[in-house]
């Protein structure tokens, strides 16, 4: 039997998302920032539910998850002051009790954290990467590739919207003083000792566990290319010119020329982008998870990879290094990504059912 054209007739998924107890009263596929996931979704025959999520009523946002077939999760890891430590146990114990849940916080653990970057540091993606398991050896190690390497990138494990990451150079005329930028917007530099900005970052290792260190890249100011991925495939691009990292103008981080540039949106086919496209789908992702021990069934139905454009390779042609992996909450997506996440889902939900059958 073909299982595909035979799901359940009220297969059905929540989407799920932070919001306060107002948010989740109003909350409609039709006034929802998923809505067009809502939308491809049901053309595929898949009943989608929102389904907001807090901790003051995560009892009730748990027995709303036991009642569907999947789980597709659009939360970010820190938030307004709130982290997902009381989140990710509850979709740990939504799963074991049948629920797949997409994207899965152990799969999230190994690949949407900025630990990805040294554990796959060998791959066509990678640069001079580093990893600090303690506040101790980051004290020991740090200081001296400061001096021999020249400006790095420090990034806490985990963390979105540039926070905990920080662009650090050495102020050779200054002795142990450094001058370090973090990447969340409206961000100036800022001259302080190497000790002081060491123990302002010591924090992190009780959030994330590790601080990752990366060559700062000297063509970011050409930009960031977003790689949109549903499962295995490319779902699409988006392109950006980005300001984190970058000092500001002397009129400061609010002028509009320290703002970044619109992200803008190409479809999978998009020619500029078939290179990396190439590499992404034929050699990086099978690598990552091989390297990460991730099936292909557990891959996110939508994460992106953000690359940054590394040196020119000796024909002239761009090469890329991977800054980052977003695999919590992946939004906004280009056009052509609901339906790849639809078709993704459709596909997930037809494999659980086959194996339940035996068949």
């Amino acid at each position: 039997m073909d299982t595909e054209q035979h799901l359940p007739l009220r297969s059905t998924v929540a989407i799920l998302s932070r919001g306060d107890a107002a948010a989740r009263r109003e909350a409609t596929p039709q006034n929802s920032r998923f809505v067009r996931i809502f939308e491809a979704l049901a053309a595929v025959g898949i009943e989608a539910r929102p389904v907001i999520y807090d901790e003051t009523f995560a009892d009730t946002v748990r027995d709303q998850l036991l009642a569907v077939d999947g789980v597709l999760v659009w939360v970010d890891p820190i938030h307004q002051g709130k982290t997902r430590a009381d989140l990710d146990p509850l979709l740990r114990d939504v799963a074991a009790r049948g629920p797949w849940v997409s994207a899965h916080p152990d799969v999230i653990l190994k690949m949407g954290v900025k630990e990805v970057l040294y554990r796959t540091r060998h791959l066509g993606w990678g640069a001079d990467t580093h990893r600090y398991d303690t506040a101790a050896s980051f004290r020991a190690e740090f200081p001296s590739r400061l001096q021999t390497d020249g400006p790095r990138v420090l990034k806490q494990n985990r963390g979105n919207g540039g926070q905990g990451v920080w662009k650090v150079e050495a102020l050779a005329e200054a002795g142990a003083m450094v001058r370090v930028l973090h990447a969340t917007r409206g961000s100036l530099p800022e001259d302080m000792p190497l000790d002081a900005f060491i123990a302002r970052c010591e924090p992190y290792f009780d959030w994330g566990g590790c601080i990752i260190d990366q060559a700062f890249q000297p063509r970011l100011p050409d930009g960031m290319i977003r790689c949109y991925m549903s499962g295995a495939k490319v779902a699409g691009f988006g392109r950006q010119r980005i300001k984190a990292l970058i000092p500001p103008p002397p009129e400061g981080p609010d002028a509009p020329e320290a703002q970044p540039g619109p992200r803008i949106m190409h479809g999978p086919g998009a020619p500029p982008f078939q290179a990396l496209r190439r590499s992404m789908e034929d050699e990086w992702t099978p690598q990552m998870m091989d390297t990460l021990g991730i099936d292909e069934s557990s891959l996110p139905v939508i994460w992106d990879a953000d690359f940054l454009y590394g040196p020119r390779d000796a024909a002239g042609a761009d090469t890329y290094v991977l800054c980052e992996i977003n695999a919590s909450s992946c939004f906004a997506i280009p056009d052509e990504a609901p339906a790849a996440i639809a078709r993704t889902v459709k596909h997930r939900l037809r494999q659980r059912q086959a194996a339940g059958s035996g068949r």
